[in-house]
């Protein structure tokens, strides 16, 4: 029982975000909404019929969705800014999050001190700026607008940023700084010794291998270049070269076998969640980095109690928090809704289709990324055609063939920057085997790429159609599950010895200003 009481406050309260996210309800409707979640709890509390309890909670959950959402869009600052658009002015302000370099320009996000509200600067790719400087802006500030993508979907783009924390833009303004040292001090040591770790390795790795190097350890969005970015795009593996839970459980198992050397349990337990924190905040709080970095912890703290550790309910509970934190994440972060989808499919399908792909040797781990990449595949399919509309013919074998070359190509841009620090010349040998791994990556993305087939663009995929295949994929699901004990398939024991065998993988995230089709989201597996 407990158990559905979770997930009524959930459901409850992600349905409230929904519909606010589309619909502002009169008061009167909440109230109405309380007043039925009132009757239900004194039904239940009289007659103990458990239908009634259930309603009460999820009318109360939705209630407190939508009015969460509705304090979120009670911003003073944007109201204040939409005074100036359109005007040439000029703003004193502090770099607030760290520079992002893409193939044409760098996103500067700069907080100006007058508002207190963070703005999206598009400058030139070669501006010299970094987190915490202290700057003057000139130029015009302009709301953004929705736009048509490559493959004809409308992207919200205002939305999309406003799930980041923004509301306007400049393009190409005049920018001088003034100052440093304005952030974050934690922070500003971070990005300090992330810049010279990228030195390290750029002294070593010529491009277009170290953009993609760092792409996967850092999630740096050092653009690949046009024709590389769309092989990769038609192979389904664009979810490679930024940042993904992949990444961060990879970075766990590093730190906390390192550690299993010199401290007990419980001090790895502190170290590792440190370590957690420490990594999403280096490479930036990304809706899919976020949800990864929560079930975690969540990992973690099972394998140090020995707990039963629910995939199911953690992700809920990260999603719940995530939304109390920033409800616009749910409607218009397309890289939030494909993790969590893509997530859902592999517990609840993957191991279905462990029995289906039994015959498949699991050596260097190809069963398990078959798996994983076909569950995800399946249950992002609805999605990704409503959002994106590319379909990856070879993504399920291109990804088979590249994943397990993925944590190898990490480690070895990860030993040959942090060696390249004390010695350009001991760090060769290790340059070399990093530069033979990102190029296998590479030609096997380019090569399947050039295929006629690898992939197509579907027509426009309406909302209620998507809808109608997730509750088709239910059913399905539903039947499948149905014959054996529900909490055995959502729930795994994490002994307190062991955490080698536990990985997320990432399939999904967009540019933005430059959006591109994830091809998939981020997963557990075991």
């Amino acid at each position: 029982m407990a158990a559905v009481v979770f997930y009524c406050v959930i459901i409850g309260f992600t349905l409230g975000v929904f519909i606010r996210s589309f619909y502002v309800p009169s008061y009167d409707y909440l109230v109405l909404g309380l007043l039925l979640s009132a009757i239900g709890a004194v039904v239940w509390s009289r007659r103990h019929q458990s239908w009634a309890l259930l309603g009460s909670i999820a009318f109360l959950g939705l209630i407190l969705g939508i009015v969460r959402f509705d304090i979120a869009t009670w911003n003073t600052s944007a109201t204040d800014l939409d005074e100036r658009v359109g005007v040439e002015q000029t703003f004193f302000g502090t770099v607030s999050r760290e520079p992002e370099q893409r193939e044409r320009t760098t996103h500067v996000y700069v907080t100006l001190d007058e508002f207190d509200a963070p703005v999206l600067l598009f400058a030139e790719r070669s501006t010299q700026v970094q987190y915490g400087d202290e700057v003057v802006v000139a130029g015009r500030l302009q709301r953004p607008d929705s736009f048509t993508t490559d493959l004809g979907r409308t992207f919200d783009y205002p939305g999309y940023l406003e799930a980041r924390g923004v509301t306007h833009t400049m393009f190409y303004p005049e920018l001088t700084v003034i100052g440093s040292g304005g952030g974050n001090v934690l922070l500003a040591a971070l990005f300090s010794f992330k810049h010279t770790f990228m030195d390290s390795i750029e002294r070593l790795i010529p491009e277009p291998q170290v953009a993609l190097g760092e792409g996967l350890l850092l999630g740096v969005k050092s653009a690949l270049g046009e024709e590389l970015e769309t092989a990769f795009r038609r192979t389904g593996i664009i979810h490679i070269v930024v940042l993904s839970g992949y990444n961060v459980m990879l970075v766990v198992v590093f730190v906390m076998t390192i550690l299993s050397y010199f401290l007990g349990l419980r001090a790895r337990l502190l170290f590792g969640v440190a370590a957690i924190v420490a990594f999403a905040l280096l490479v930036g709080l990304s809706a899919t980095v976020v949800r990864a970095s929560i079930m975690a912890v969540l990992i973690l703290v099972a394998r140090t109690t020995g707990n039963s550790y629910g995939v199911m309910r953690a992700l809920f509970l990260a999603g719940l928090i995530m939304l109390m934190v920033n409800p616009y994440l749910l409607v218009f972060d397309p890289g939030f809704q494909l993790s969590f989808v893509a997530t859902m499919g592999l517990i609840l399908l993957a191991p279905h289709l462990e029995t289906l792909f039994a015959r498949v040797p699991s050596v260097i781990g190809v069963r398990e990324f078959l798996v994983a990449t076909v569950a995800t595949q399946i249950f992002v399919l609805p999605l990704l055609l409503y959002q994106i509309g590319e379909f990856s013919v070879v993504s399920v074998l291109v990804n088979v063939l590249v994943l397990p070359m993925v944590p190898v190509a990490m480690l070895l841009t990860f030993m040959t920057g942090m060696v390249g620090l004390l010695s350009t010349t001991i760090a060769l040998p290790l340059a070399y085997l990093t530069h033979l791994s990102l190029s296998y990556i590479l030609h096997v993305a380019t090569w399947f790429a050039a295929l006629p087939f690898a992939a197509f663009v579907v027509p426009p995929f309406p909302f209620p159609l998507m809808v109608i295949a997730y509750v088709a994929l239910g059913y399905v699901v539903w039947r499948l599950v149905e014959p054996s004990v529900p909490t055995e398939s959502s729930s795994i024991i994490v002994p307190p010895d062991s955490l080698s065998g536990w990985t997320i993988v990432e399939e999904g995230e967009e540019k933005a200003g430059e959006f591109h089709s994830p091809a998939r989201a981020p997963q557990f597996f075991k």
